[in-house]
């Protein structure tokens, strides 16, 4: 009997590090980063349909030729030749404009969510190609987990569980354009370039005082979102073992060492700001956590 409904969580994800190490043909950014999926997730319900449709209940983020779960479901139906329809809505958890994934959550989750809701049987690698087409970060939001990415965002090394930890997580009242961070790079640069190789044997070693230490965005420095340096200032003051931008911004997150002190630091923060999240590390990508036939 075929599905009627499948349920699908996507994590968005943390960049523990970002490096930007040159260019790339096409006008892209040739990157270095440790990214982290957490458990901040975006929700995602996919039904076999006679036509194509996507809702966003509650959310600014546009329907149009853009969206990427728009984007998603076109490329599976392009790529695996069925000739059928799905209603989907997207039940969005991640702040917008954050540098937290939420578009390439939703692509991910599609993809997997038509792969399980149509017994497509696509491979990850077949899923990952196919995301990759919509955005960088898709391969990564199909994976999850804890991974060293590099090139354009296509080229993953899955890592071991980052150590244990907690994460607050704060989205300033403005998102940041990341076409617009990454001109303003060019323009600017640097003066931080974070130890990439030497966070990713921390990872290994499962040191999370390493990790700490060895977090850095190189993109922070540049970046338009003008409550970074204030956010950390109070992330710090709470106790967070290391602060830093996420992506291209604007959202900014503490690591700290256990619930308690990042509940602490979470209640405190939202006397001033509106969107905190804590979060913790999620071991995994896009999955399907409900099938109904």
């Amino acid at each position: 009997m075929p599905l009627r409904c499948v349920t699908v969580l996507a994590p968005a994800k943390l960049n523990l590090a970002l490096d930007v190490v040159g260019t790339l043909p096409g006008g892209y950014h040739a990157l270095d980063m440790l990214m982290q999926a957490v458990t901040l997730h975006e929700e995602l319900v996919l039904r076999p349909s006679p036509g194509l449709t996507v809702r966003m209940p509650g959310s600014f983020v546009p329907v149009n030729p853009k969206n990427t779960a728009l984007k998603a479901a076109l490329a599976f139906f392009d790529y695996t030749g069925l000739l059928a329809g799905v209603d989907i809505t997207v039940h969005k958890k991640t702040p917008v404009r954050a540098g937290m994934g939420g578009g390439s959550a939703d692509a991910a989750g599609v993809l997997v969510g038509m792969n399980e809701l149509f017994a497509a049987r696509l491979s990850m690698s077949e899923l990952c190609a196919l995301g990759a087409g919509i955005g960088a970060d898709v391969p990564f939001a199909l994976l999850g987990g804890t991974c060293r990415v590099q090139g354009k965002g296509d080229l993953l090394k899955p890592l071991p569980p980052c150590p244990a930890c907690r994460f607050v997580i704060v989205m300033p009242s403005i998102g940041v354009s990341t076409p617009e961070a990454f001109a303003r790079y060019d323009a600017l640069g640097s003066p931080l370039h974070p130890d990439c190789a030497a966070q990713e044997q921390a990872v290994r070693a499962g040191d999370l005082a390493a990790l700490c230490a060895s977090a850095g965005n190189a993109l922070e420095h540049c970046s338009a979102a003008t409550q970074t340096a204030a956010i950390r200032a109070r992330l710090d003051a709470a106790g967070a073992l290391a602060s830093l931008m996420t992506g291209s911004g604007a959202a900014v997150y503490g690591i700290f060492a256990d619930e308690a002190a990042a509940q602490a630091a979470a209640a405190s923060l939202r006397a001033e700001y509106r969107q905190v999240y804590l979060a913790a590390p999620d071991r995994g990508g896009a999955r399907v956590v409900r099938a109904v036939r």
